[in-house]
């Protein structure tokens, strides 16, 4: 029996301006697995550099933020998700495909509109966590406890100036 896990998935800037959204959202869709948050936004410069501190100081680091952050397409936005289903790293990684286009399954997300770059730049069109632990984390990166429909993980109230907000306990 697979464990319930919550997942982000990030269509980048490549899959939004060749308007792939529609094609990928059904190919989501057909894993069974609950939408629980979702959000348009255009990625900050922190937000990138959070996201793939992972990869700090490799020699494709600086190409991989810039392309998250939409310098080479004529959409500068992501959609960003979370979803939830038994064995959710597992199956989206299946159906996303390997990171490197050329070498994902021709029925993958990335093996059917992903590509490779002259400049070597793999435009894999989407992002998917890696393991549970690392989708704890993009998640919190990505959203606030109020944006998520479900309590995933675990919360604490504060107050600012008056105001009390949710935040990641």
């Amino acid at each position: 029996m697979n464990k319930i896990e919550s997942i982000l998935v990030v269509i980048k800037p490549d899959g939004m301006s060749r308007k792939l959204v529609g094609p990928i959202l059904m190919k989501l869709s057909d894993t069974g697995a609950e939408l629980l948050a979702i959000r348009l936004l255009r990625v900050s410069r922190e937000l990138a550099e959070a996201h793939y501190q992972h990869i700090k100081g490799q020699p494709f680091y600086e190409i991989t933020i810039r392309h998250l952050l939409g310098e080479y397409h004529p959409q500068k936005k992501v959609l960003a998700m979370v979803y939830r289903r038994e064995g959710a790293v597992k199956k989206f990684r299946i159906l996303t495909g390997a990171t490197n286009p050329q070498e994902a399954d021709a029925q993958s997300i990335r093996g059917l509109y992903g590509h490779v770059t002259k400049d070597g730049l793999f435009e894999n069109i989407i992002h998917v966590s890696s393991d549970p632990k690392e989708a704890e984390r993009e998640i919190k990166l990505w959203f606030e406890p109020a944006d998520i429909n479900e309590e995933i993980f675990p919360t604490k109230d504060i107050k600012l100036n008056s105001i009390s907000k949710k935040v990641w306990a």
